[in-house]
């Protein structure tokens, strides 16, 4: 064992770098590292991803818990919340925090996260942070000085949360700005909980980025269907706002590109995120669109220096000769692939502790199934799906290439097939090469969806005829032509890559409810879009145990 801990200081207390923490607990209990977490919310780490459901009542505050500060500092981790990093001194090898206080390291891991973006607005200030000292008081990270006007809110903190939760109690007018996953599941949500709700998006469909135009339009007309007023094509321009009792100026209308005026009395944005990179930027580290680490999460600037989650962005430093050009690509901004990262580095750092490397390489994240949230609407896309079942004619009128000479090796063509019953809002479309899955997105179709899942996730080639996948959700549906969803290998949490084997676990030991085999698996506990599912696999355990 080394003659002292590998001293480890983590800027960021958010779910991945709470994560970090929680892996590092039993070296930090063995005396291999020793570890100090900086975390600026006086709460302790708490999944965002749900704030969401927390601001419409569907979740209670303990259920975003993700970790348990005390059982940390039983290990002997130091915690500290409420208080901010403002500068990594490099040479000195120290972090200065807003305290006054200094905190020497051997290694340091920015776990900073994002930061909700703030369009372009006339009458909303957007401040550019990236070359500005961190805030020392941690309510004044985001905003730099310049909070939004009264009235407007994001969806980041359990602050937001109770922001749109007052106005949903009300039954106020919300307006969203923005037709992501989150505005669309936020929207849904407030209007199922009695609140008047818009939506205002720039393009012609919602969640544009995961669905292409046919499950676009679709999910826009459930979400009218909903309640939720949706208005496209429309690039806000600028905030009119009206004076309150106390002479303060409150958000009163949202002005269009088209001079259109919505009226509300919650403009809610839901545009995005960036990488909280300002304390980066600082002390002198490359950054792009995020802090640039290498697949070893390491800075390119600073060996002693790691970034995960939602602030870090993988690519390959540059070699002599290559491009000046900033790195393609961005953070992930998912949680999974923030918590695989803290995962892998936790055993990377313990590894250092003990002197010797880490062989396990840290790999691909899985491109991510993308779920949408909401009661009576089944969404779920995964991959590239702008591909239309006409460029298979187009390609097959017009053959291959010029650059596919004879002789020259051609990779198979993608192929699309496609379905839709427009009148009862069901669509799919499955884009396939050699019969296997690259994209798919469905629409009021779950069994299919879960189908083509497990059919995505297990690489395996879908039927020649595919009308066939249609029948899991129709009347006649034959289960046992389905695949085995219960199969101890199939995924359950995408989050946390808990399969059903695992849950089947957690169930022996007596983790009997979708709660307790969250706390025991962490499944569930991403997300939220498999609780469902744990559910049936808790039910298929039972009654398999009960057969018995």
């Amino acid at each position: 064992m080394p003659d002292s801990p590998l001293r480890v200081v983590v800027i960021g207390y958010g779910p991945v770098g709470a994560r970090l923490v929680d892996e590092l607990l039993p070296a930090a209990s063995d005396g291999l590292v020793e570890v100090t977490v900086v975390g600026a919310e006086q709460d302790p780490a708490y999944n965002r991803v749900l704030i969401a459901e927390l601001a419409v009542g569907r979740a209670e505050r303990e259920m975003l818990d993700v970790t348990d500060p005390d059982e940390a500092r039983a290990a002997g981790v130091t915690v500290l919340t409420g208080v901010t990093a403002v500068s990594i001194e490099r040479t000195r090898r120290r972090v200065v925090l807003s305290d006054g206080s200094a905190l020497a390291y051997d290694r340091v891991v920015l776990a900073t996260g994002a930061r909700a973006n703030i369009p372009t607005l006339a009458g909303i200030t957007r401040l550019r942070r990236d070359h500005r000292r961190p805030s020392e008081e941690a309510h004044r990270l985001d905003d730099a000085g310049a909070p939004l006007p009264r009235g407007v809110t994001v969806l980041r903190d359990l602050a937001d949360a109770t922001t749109v939760a007052r106005a949903v109690e009300r039954g106020q007018r919300i307006l969203v700005l923005g037709a992501g996953v989150l505005g669309m599941e936020i929207a849904l949500a407030a209007a199922e909980a009695g609140a008047q709700v818009g939506v205002v998006y720039h393009g012609e469909v919602p969640m544009a980025r995961q669905l292409d135009r046919g499950a676009g339009l679709l999910l826009a007309r459930g979400a009218r269907a909903a309640a939720v007023s949706m208005i496209s094509h429309s690039p806000a321009e600028s905030v009119l706002f009206r004076t309150d009792a106390d002479g303060v100026e409150r958000f009163d209308a949202l002005v269009c590109a088209d001079g259109k005026q919505i009226f509300a009395d919650l403009l809610v944005l839901s545009c995005g995120v960036g990488a909280r990179s300002e304390l980066a930027r600082l002390c002198g580290l490359d950054v792009a669109a995020g802090i640039l680490v290498d697949e070893s999460l390491t800075s390119w600037t600073d060996e002693r220096i790691h970034a995960i989650g939602d602030c870090a962005q993988i690519a390959p430093p540059p070699r002599p000769g290559d491009s000046q050009a900033p790195p393609v690509g961005a953070p992930a901004g998912l949680i999974g692939p923030g918590w695989r990262q803290a995962d892998w580095l936790a055993r990377t750092l313990v590894a250092v502790a003990e002197g010797h490397s880490n062989p396990e390489p840290l790999g691909a994240d899985p491109r991510p199934v993308v779920m949408l949230k909401a009661s009576g609407i089944d969404v779920v896309a995964v991959g590239d799906v702008s591909r239309d079942v006409f460029d298979d004619l187009a390609a097959d009128v017009h053959g291959p290439s010029i650059g596919h000479a004879a002789g020259c090796p051609v990779d198979p063509p993608l192929r699309v097939a496609s379905w839709m019953d427009a009148e009862h809002g069901r669509y799919v479309k499955m884009i396939t090469r050699a019969g296997v899955l690259e994209g798919m997105v469905c629409v009021g179709m779950p069994r299919t969806a879960a189908e083509l899942t497990l059919l995505f996730e297990r690489r395996s080639e879908l039927p020649t005829d595919r009308s066939v996948l249609l029948r899991h959700d129709g009347p006649d549906i034959d289960s046992s032509a389905a695949g085995d969803a219960f199969a101890p290998d199939s995924t359950v949490c995408w989050c946390n890559a808990v399969t059903v084997a695992g849950i089947a676990a957690a169930a022996e030991a007596g983790h009997t409810t979708v709660a307790c085999v969250g706390k025991a698996t962490r499944a569930g506990t991403g997300c939220g879009g498999c609780r469902e599912r744990i559910g049936q696999v808790l039910e298929h355990h039972s009654a398999r145990i009960a057969s018995i």
